[in-house]
């Protein structure tokens, strides 16, 4: 989740939900409610630590910051050198998990699980069009963005990154992490504990009341997010309100634009990632096939 999340487009909700621990993630973080709290002050610390499933998410949330401590500069780098196949590998990803969320868990045959999942393609989409400006900057930008960009990264298809980079502090928080700077990180980690209490809260009951239709929802948003990892892409400048704003549109891999397509390697990395996915469900121990 953390190797994901580090990347504008993908979304660490995704690889919970391809695992098996989507919903048990969700109950974990709604446990933090006013009795959680009260035990906190209270000194129960092992009432506390078990009430919020606190094995599962300490071992969770170690595993996300070693992966987005570690990770962040190499996948920078590839970002910089190697986009195409990176985008490849995790287009299979995508694909491979939103189609076997279909079959298992959504009924496509009923209206309002077709017009849910239509939704979620159209939402995601969308997002994934929208223009690039800068939206807030300094530490109220870093404490919004992380209290938004936490939802996002609960949402499979929707990602974290992805919606900094629409927010436009993007290049602020990846050098944050890099370079260590502490006062950015806190607010920023309280902005993603604020989103994250509110927004975990209002998912888990949804999936109570109407799994059916919000897994609906999800793998619409899950499959119409391969438009914003879609390895061959197009970025152009446009005016909005007197700013300049980027746009990046989807092409095919034989427009004349695009110098080098890599077409080669992009099929090799997107096989890796069909792969990947099918290897962390069986893992996980989630039926598959």
């Amino acid at each position: 989740m953390g190797a994901a999340d580090v990347v504008p487009g993908v979304s660490g909700g995704t690889i919970a939900l391809v695992t098996g621990i989507y919903e048990r993630l969700l109950n974990a973080l709604a446990a933090f409610d006013g009795e959680a709290i009260s035990l906190l002050i209270a000194g129960r610390w092992r009432v506390f630590w078990y009430r919020m499933d606190g094995p599962f998410l300490g071992a969770l949330f170690t595993g996300i910051l070693v992966a987005v401590f570690t990770l962040a500069q190499g996948i920078d780098w590839l970002l910089q050198h190697y986009p195409q196949p990176l985008w490849a590998f995790f287009c299979g990803l995508v694909l491979t998990s939103g189609l076997s969320l279909v079959r298992d868990e959504t009924n496509l045959a009923t209206v309002d699980g077709f017009v849910l999942f239509v939704l979620g393609v159209a939402l995601v989409v969308a997002i994934a069009l929208a223009p690039r400006a800068d939206f807030l900057t300094g530490l109220p930008g870093f404490f919004f963005g992380g209290a938004v960009a936490i939802c996002a990264m609960i949402l499979p298809g929707i990602s974290g990154s992805f919606v900094l980079v629409l927010l436009g502090i993007y290049p602020q928080v990846l050098a944050a992490v890099s370079d260590l700077r502490l006062t950015p990180l806190v607010v920023f980690a309280l902005g993603c504990a604020v989103g994250l209490m509110l927004f975990s809260r209002i998912l888990r009951w949804m999936l109570a009341r109407a799994r059916g239709r919000v897994m609906a929802l999800l793998s619409g948003i899950l499959l119409g997010s391969l438009v914003s990892i879609w390895p061959w892409k197009l970025v152009t400048s446009v005016e909005l309100s007197g700013n300049l704003a980027e746009l990046t549109r989807p092409v095919l891999p034989n427009h004349v634009s695009l110098a080098d397509p890599q077409l080669g390697v992009c099929l090799l990395a997107f096989i890796g990632g069909v792969v990947a996915i099918w290897s962390l469900r069986r893992l996980a121990g989630v039926r598959y096939g």
